[in-house]
C-alpha cells in the first residue's frame, strides 16, 4: 500500500489558538502474554543466557531540517549539534547526510538540497554548507556510523529531468556511480570517511506530487544499481558499505528484496539490508524481516520511522510532544530489536519544524516527524528556540548506553504493559524497561549467569522527568527487583564480574493447544502436559535446545532431534512474544494446521504472528 509520506506535503501555517495537552493515550496490549502482576507480586522476566544480534548502532538523520539550520545563529547550531552527538545529549551512534540531488522541481526549498555537480560535470564542494557542517560535526563528535543516503540522483540522469518522481536513467547508472564515489571520496579527503552508503530510498513511491526529494528504482533496477556502485568503490578501494533498499514497509522488504539480491553478483557488495516500518508491522511481519535477512545471509536494520501518533504507532497525522510518543517511539525500537532482530535502528529526521498550532501540546495540525522542533517562522519572527519532545528523551534512553558491540539478548516473561530489553556488552548490562501501565508496576529480572550483579545507574524519562537519575534497582541472587514508574522509560545500568552462565530448563506450552512441546519416537510433536521426560528442554547459552533424544534441529526433512552439530540448524531465538526462531532459517516453531489435539505435528513455518507459533516456558 502506497504511504502519504509527511514528506510529500506542504507546511502548515500555525494557528494562533493554543492547544492543551490531551489526556494520555491508551496503548496496546503486552506483546507475550504474561500472568498479570502488581506491585507486590512481581513476574519474574528471565533474560535469556543467549545472545542474540550484535547491535551497530542507533541514529537519526540530518534531512531537510540542515536547510533551515544554516540560516540560524552559529551558537544554535553548534547547541543543535551538541544535543545530537555529545555524550551530554544523545550521543547518536549514526548519522545519516543526505546526498542531495540538486532539487529541480521541488516545491519547497527546504526539501530541495544541492547537490555538487556543475552543468559541465565538474564539482562545486562548496555547496550543501550546512549539510556539511552537521556531517562534520558528527565526525568531530565521533559518531561511530555515517551514512550517506540518496534520496533522488541529479536531475540530468532522471527519466522526467527533475530531483522527484521519475526513474533513474538506465544508461545512467554508471554516471551516477561515479558521482557517489566522488563524493565519498570527497568527504574521505577532508578527514570524513562514510561508512555506509544507501544509493536509493523508498524506491516504489514516486514522490511525484515533488514536495520532496525521491526516485523510482524498480527491483529490477536495484541490483544494477548496487552492482555499478559496489564495483566503482572496489575499483577505487573505497572501504564504504551499501546498505540497500530502504523499502517503505516490511511487506515491500519481504518480497522485493529476495528478487534483487538474489541477482549474480549483487550479494558480495550488500554489508546490511535496510527496511523501514511505515505499515506499522506486527509481530509476523517483523519476523519475517528476520527470515528474508537469513536467506541472504545478511543482517538487517531498521533505518527510518516516524509520524505515528493518536494512541499507537501506526500512521497519523499529530504532533506530541509528551511521553505518549515517547512511550510509542520506544515500543518501536524495543519490538525492532526483540522481534525483528535488526542491528540498528535509526528515526527519521533529527529535527523538524511541523509542530502545528501549538510547540508545547499535542495537536492535530503537526507531525510527529521530529525529535526536536523549531519555528517554522523564524525567518518573519526570528526565534530560535528549540523545543523538545519526549520522543527525544526516549530514544536517548537507548542511544546513550546501549553502543555499538552490545549484544542483544532476549527478555521473556514480563509483566503484562512491560516490555524488557536487556544488551550486554563489556561486561556491563544495559536493561531498557518500557512501562506502558498507568500506575507503578513491579519487576524483577533474572539474569541466567552465575557472575555476581551490581546496580550502577538508573535513569527514567516520564511525563515529568527527562533522563532523571532515580534510585538503582536491588539485585540479590541474579535478579534484579524495581518499581517502574507510571508511563516511563527506565533504563538500568549493572556491572558484572566474570562470565558463565546457566541454562533455562522446563516445558514449553503452546499458547493455543496448551500442550507440551513432546520429542518421543514419532518426532516433535504437542501432547498434554505431564511433566513427561520428553516435555523437558534445556535452552543454554549457545543456543541449543536439548530434550530426551538429543538437540532439535532444523534439518532438510523437518523437526528432529540429532546430536550436537554446532552450527545454525540447531540454534534458537526465545523471542519475548512467545516465538521459537531458529537461526539458520528464520522460521518459527509452528503447530501444523494450528492443531490442538495429542500427536500434531510441530513443525518448521514462516513466522506469523499466531498463537499458534506462541510458547511460554513453564
Amino acid at each position: 500500500m502506497h504511504v502519504s509520506h509527511p514528506r510529500t506535503t506542504t507546511p502548515r501555517t500555525r494557528r494562533s489558538v493554543l492547544l492543551t495537552a490531551a489526556a494520555a493515550l491508551a496503548v496496546a496490549g503486552p506483546l507475550i502474554s504474561a500472568p498479570p502482576s502488581s506491585a507486590a507480586t512481581p513476574t519474574t522476566a528471565e533474560v535469556s543466557p543467549h545472545a542474540a544480534q550484535t547491535i551497530d548502532d542507533i541514529g537519526a538523520s540530518g534531512a531537510w531540517w540542515v536547510n533551515d539550520l544554516r540560516n540560524f545563529d552559529p551558537k544554535v547550531q553548534a547547541r543543535v549539534a551538541r544535543l545530537l552527538f555529545s555524550s551530554q545529549g544523545l550521543d547518536l551512534s549514526a548519522y545519516r547526510y543526505n546526498i542531495g540531488g540538486g532539487g529541480t522541481g521541488v516545491s519547497y526549498a527546504p526539501r530541495a538540497p544541492e547537490d555538487f555537480l556543475n552543468d559541465d560535470g565538474s564539482y562545486d564542494w562548496s555547496k550543501d554548507g550546512a549539510g556539511r557542517y552537521f556531517l562534520y560535526a558528527a565526525a568531530k563528535y565521533g559518531v561511530e556510523d555515517l551514512i550517506g543516503f540518496v534520496n533522488s540522483a541529479p536531475a540530468e540522469w532522471k527519466t522526467n529531468n527533475k530531483s522527484c518522481g521519475g526513474y533513474l536513467k538506465a544508461d545512467s547508472e554508471q554516471d551516477f556511480a561515479k558521482y557517489v564515489a566522488d563524493v565519498t571520496d570527497h568527504f574521505a579527503r577532508q578527514g570524513v570517511r562514510l561508512d555506509y552508503i544507501s544509493p536509493f530510498n523508498e524506491p516504489t513511491n514516486s514522490f511525484d506530487s515533488c514536495g520532496q526529494e525521491g526516485m523510482l528504482v524498480d527491483p529490477a533496477q536495484r541490483d544494477d544499481i548496487v552492482r555499478a556502485l559496489g564495483a566503482e568503490q572496489r575499483s577505487r578501494h573505497q572501504r564504504t558499505g551499501i546498505i540497500a533498499d530502504e523499502s517503505t514497509s516490511t511487506v515491500k522488504f519481504n518480497s522485493e528484496v529476495p528478487q534483487w539480491i538474489s541477482q549474480p553478483g549483487t550479494a558480495q557488495y550488500v554489508a546490511k539490508l535496510a527496511h523501514h516500518t511505515y505499515d506499522n508491522p506486527g509481530d509476523g511481519d517483523r519476523a519475517k524481516v528476520y527470515e528474508t535477512s537469513k536467506a541472504a545471509g545478511k543482517q538487517s536494520w531498521s533505518t527510518e520511522i516516524c509520524c505515528f501518533g493518536k494512541g499507537g504507532t501506526g500512521w497519523a497525522q499529530e504532533y506530541d510532544p509528551t511521553i505518549d510518543g515517547g512511550l510509542n517511539l520506544s515500543r518501536i525500537i524495543y519490538k525492532d530489536f526483540a522481534t525483528a532482530h535488526d542491528s540498528a535502528f535509526q528515526w527519521w529526521v533529527a529535527l523538524s519544524e511541523m509542530i502545528g498550532s501549538d510547540p508545547l501540546a499535542k495537536n492535530g495540525d503537526g507531525w510527529n516527524d521530529g525529535l526536536i522542533y523549531y519555528d517554522p517562522d523564524y525567518r518573519t519572527n526570528g526565534n530560535q528556540t528549540l523545543y523538545f519532545t519526549k520522543r527525544y528523551y526516549a530514544l536517548g534512553q537507548y542511544s546513550k548506553f546501549v553502543k555499538p558491540g552490545a549484544v542483544a539478548h532476549n527478555v521473556t516473561g514480563a509483566p503484562d504493559g512491560v516490555e524488557v530489553s536487556a544488551y550486554d556488552r563489556d561486561g556491563t548490562w544495559v536493561v531498557v524497561v518500557n512501562n506502558h501501565n498507568s500506575t507503578d508496576t513491579a519487576l524483577d529480572v533474572h539474569f541466567n549467569s552465575r557472575s555476581p550483579l551490581r546496580a550502577t545507574k538508573a535513569v527514567r524519562t516520564s511525563a515529568d522527568e527527562n533522563w532523571a537519575d532515580v534510585a538503582r534497582p536491588s539485585v540479590r541472587g541474579g535478579t534484579m527487583s524495581a518499581t517502574l514508574a507510571a508511563r516511563s522509560v527506565t533504563t538500568y545500568v549493572l556491572d558484572r564480574q566474570g562470565h558463565g552462565s546457566t541454562a533455562l530448563t522446563g516445558a514449553l506450552q503452546g499458547k493455543q493447544s496448551g500442550k507440551c512441546l513432546t520429542a518421543d519416537a514419532s518426532g516433535t510433536t504437542i501432547t498434554g502436559c505431564t511433566g513427561a521426560a520428553g516435555q523437558s528442554w534445556s535452552f543454554d547459552a549457545k543456543g541449543t535446545l536439548k530434550g530426551l533424544n538429543g538437540y532439535l534441529t532444523a534439518g532438510s526433512s523437518g523437526l528432529a532431534t540429532a546430536a550436537a552439530t554446532g552450527d545454525a540448524t540447531q540454534r534458537w531465538l526465545l523471542n519475548s512474544n512467545g516465538q521459537i526462531v531458529n537461526e539458520a532459517t528464520g522460521k518459527c516453531l509452528d503447530v501444523g494446521g494450528q492443531a490442538t489435539t495429542d500427536g500434531s505435528a510441530v513443525i518448521l513455518y514462516s513466522c506469523n504472528g499466531g498463537t499458534n507459533e506462541a510458547w511460554t516456558r513453564q
